[in-house]
């Protein structure tokens, strides 16, 4: 349990940041998800949508700092160059 003033804020705002967290990452993994399908159905004009989708969303994890910026860079990348390829 927190004792002092400054650790018991420590511990709301670990809360409330660590649920906008979660709810970003999985926002992130669900667009990958949907992102992966339509790369593998072949249709050229839904992998470029998702593709949108998942790059946007990660940026915006990225100004929010929940995601590194180079991991971020690494993934835009990857499905880049998937969307690219087709």
């Amino acid at each position: 349990m927190a004792n002092t003033k400054s650790a018991i804020k420590a511990a709301r705002k670990s809360v409330r940041l660590t649920l906008r967290n979660k709810g970003a990452k999985t926002r992130i993994k669900t667009l990958h998800k949907g992102f992966d399908a339509a790369v593998k159905s072949g249709d050229a004009k839904a992998a470029k949508a998702a593709g949108i989708a998942y790059v946007s969303a990660l940026d915006r994890a990225v100004k929010s700092g929940v995601v590194h910026h180079n991991a971020a860079s690494r993934a835009k990348a990857r499905a880049a160059k998937y969307v690219l390829a087709k």
